[in-house]
């Protein structure tokens, strides 16, 4: 069986999450903090609308850290406003060597998809 991570740092929207995986009978589902998330956990795939107002440089380091617990060959999709940097974050990924493409836009948002992993 999979296990499907989903991070917040809101406890409230952890709790809720915990309710509906139980409610719905999803099993797999953890639910966690990023600073509780264990070290040696790593993605196949992550799915995220990023926190993007924390700052340029937070925003960076949050990214790098969660990029690079992608498995070789792992994707991530993001989801970004276009007013919040959605075209410069595309380039800027692409830099840091995660090749990403814009997969969709619609109503001033993009989805930056099939980031790859970094080999090595």
């Amino acid at each position: 069986m999979a296990t499907h991570w989903a991070v917040d740092v809101n406890d409230h929207a952890l709790e809720h999450c915990r309710r509906n995986a139980e409610r719905l009978g999803v099993r797999g589902v953890r639910c966690a903090r990023p600073e509780h998330l264990p070290d040696d956990v790593r993605f196949d795939f992550i799915v995220s609308n990023p926190a993007i107002r924390i700052g340029k440089p937070q925003f960076h380091a949050m990214l790098r850290h969660w990029l690079d617990r992608l498995v070789p060959g792992g994707k991530a999709d993001l989801v970004v406003h276009k007013h919040l940097g959605a075209d410069s974050l595309q380039r800027w990924l692409g830099e840091q060597g995660w090749p990403t493409e814009r997969y969709a836009s619609q109503k001033g948002f993009r989805i930056l998809c099939r980031t790859t992993a970094q080999d090595g």
